[in-house]
């Protein structure tokens, strides 16, 4: 893997505590209730661990394996059937209709293709299956912070494992097939990223 992952891992654990601060309360909300198996797209150093119930089947599909030991020090202690797998979120290698619930917390903004992953988490969601989400946004168009998300895309892709300060994954996600799709907005008052959507979609 290259050095650029192995950085990303090192600058997310760092960032744990932040992460914490900005989302913790809206984390304990969404995932609160969660049973049977639950796949985690993309879950990092493992920062929505503490958050998820006991008891759970939890398989975490993470790319980069520097992450996979951060996520296991999480694990420790904890009552959950856990694996950590290298499955890409848009080919997990799961079985049809085979999850009760999908968890991705600021991941859709990095992966290759929203819709492929969208149809993908669909098709292994159970018929009534939950995607869980917290992501960052678009700003509004024509805005200020819409022109800066754009014009600093390029850097941000190279410094943040390919993350695209501009999707517009609410529309995306409006879009994907789901039966039902709800959520709220928020900022979180950083620049570029400010602009957030919590929420769920349903099979």
């Amino acid at each position: 893997m290259s050095l650029s992952q192995r950085f990303f891992a090192h600058t997310l654990a760092w960032g744990d505590d932040a992460q914490r601060r900005l989302y913790g309360d809206h984390k304990h909300d969404l995932f609160a209730g969660l049973e049977g198996t639950v796949v985690e797209i993309g879950p990092g150093t493992g920062v929505n661990l503490p958050y998820l119930p006991e008891g759970l089947r939890w398989i975490g599909l993470e790319p980069n394996p520097h992450m996979h030991s951060y996520i296991r020090d999480r694990l420790e202690g904890r009552d959950l059937d856990a694996e950590v797998r290298t499955d890409p979120a848009q080919d997990t290698g799961l079985a049809d209709d085979s999850v009760d619930a999908v968890i991705s917390t600021l991941v859709l903004c990095s992966v290759p293709d929203v819709p492929a992953t969208l149809a993908e988490l669909r098709r292994i969601l159970r018929p009534g299956g939950r995607l869980l989400f917290i992501e960052h946004v678009a700003a509004e168009q024509h805005t200020p912070l819409c022109w800066v998300q754009h014009g600093i895309r390029p850097f941000w892709r190279a410094v943040a494992d390919g993350c695209r300060p501009d999707r517009t994954t609410g529309v995306q996600l409006q879009r994907a097939g789901f039966s039902t799709v709800e959520f709220e907005r928020f900022d979180i008052g950083v620049p570029p990223v400010s602009p957030h959507i919590m929420g769920t979609a349903t099979t």
